[in-house]
């Protein structure tokens, strides 16, 4: 996520949301908020756009990053994104 300043000439990176996309899947892996950003809803604002993309693109979600993970626990409304392995494996 990049916020424009008022000026309109200079540009901050506020959050990055790390992913690795499939034709399938999406899986996050990493979220990070510049210090000076944390607590204005830059994280939540960077969760919400990824998994609205995912879900318009007919993606799946694999949550391996503890921010993705936990907001998507606290967000019922995207856990039919969140992806199930299916394993045929026994003991």
């Amino acid at each position: 996520m990049v916020l424009a300043s008022a000026m309109g000439v200079e540009s901050t990176v506020a959050g990055v949301a790390q992913y690795i996309r499939t034709t399938e899947l999406v899986a996050f892996v990493h979220t990070e908020v510049s210090p000076a950003y944390e607590g204005r809803g830059v994280g939540a604002a960077l969760a919400r756009t990824a998994l609205d993309e995912a879900r318009a693109a007919h993606l799946l979600v694999l949550a391996t990053c503890p921010f993705i993970a936990g907001w998507i626990a606290r967000h019922p409304e995207y856990q039919d994104l969140v992806y199930q392995a299916h394993s045929r494996v026994s003991d």
